[in-house]
């Protein structure tokens, strides 16, 4: 599944979820948490099952929707309407992954979660958290998680980068996606494409977005250029001619090719065929 970008729409602004596909972000999330003060919260759940029980709402986008901690009343969206998948904040553990399967259920549903890992012991529980069979993608949080250790917020962003690192290693490991922190700048388009550069070099497939504007700045730091699509595919031909000869390590420009940089290979040409099927 592609994930590059991952934008946020609050739930209570019906005119801004139905809008939202057009940004070109590969997954929308409709809020139900963060972006929606205490007191609207019954009327974004209304509005999101509205949109999503709508016939005529069908877009190319993975559609998310991000339930509360306490999901509970969240979840009776399910009765009208189904999304493509749920985003869990404050996981901490399996357990916080389980109880949110077990009450989907009860719908009769089963749908993928993205667990948003955002607090000191969602960072320590990483590993059994994307292990979990239902967990689709890591979502890491460098904002909450930086309020709850008390971490003050720099540019260089050291302060998160065990954590972030963490991350990816665990999904990695579990073979499932990881998606980075937000860019809380909405202005800064090239800082936004240095920091979505910085996690791409780190492992991550995707990046959250907090504005339409930030899509695409997000999808062009994941779009490969030229000269790197063309390597790419020397590299994969020189492959598919060692296969042939039964050699496993060959040379591609005067440089010795293995597993790691054929596996480089692979998702640089697996991005460009991404981008050009959005364009």
């Amino acid at each position: 599944m592609t994930r590059r970008s991952v934008m946020f729409t609050p739930g209570d602004r019906p005119e801004m979820l139905r809008k939202a596909p057009a940004a070109g972000a590969d997954v929308i999330v409709f809020d139900l948490e963060d972006a929606v003060a205490p007191d609207r919260k019954p009327a974004a759940r209304e509005a999101v099952a509205d949109l999503l029980g709508d016939p005529e709402f069908d877009p190319e986008s993975e559609v998310c929707v991000r339930v509360n901690p306490e999901f509970g009343e969240d979840l009776a969206i399910l009765d009208r309407a189904r999304p493509d998948s749920l985003m869990l904040p404050k996981v901490t553990g399996e357990a916080s992954v389980e109880a949110l399967v077990a009450r989907v259920d009860e719908f009769g549903d089963a749908l993928s979660v993205l667990a948003l890992i955002e607090n000191a012991a969602g960072v320590l529980a990483a590993p059994e958290i994307a292990a979990h069979e239902a967990v689709d993608a890591l979502v890491f949080g460098a904002e909450d998680l930086a309020a709850d250790v008390g971490a003050t917020r720099t540019p260089e962003g050291t302060e998160v980068l065990y954590a972030r690192e963490r991350v990816v290693i665990a999904a990695s490991a579990a073979h499932c996606e990881a998606i980075d922190t937000v860019y809380t700048d909405i202005e800064d388009r090239e800082g936004l494409v240095e920091e979505t550069r910085f996690a791409i070099g780190l492992g991550y497939d995707g990046k959250m977005a907090i504005h339409p504007g930030q899509v695409g700045p997000i999808n062009g730091a994941f779009t490969p250029d030229s000269e790197e699509v063309e390597w790419a595919e020397r590299v994969l031909d020189a492959r598919d001619r060692a296969d042939e000869d039964g050699r496993g390590v060959f040379r591609v420009d005067d440089e010795m090719i293995d597993a790691p940089l054929i596996a480089r290979a692979e998702r640089i040409r697996e991005r460009a065929r991404v981008a050009d099927r959005s364009t």
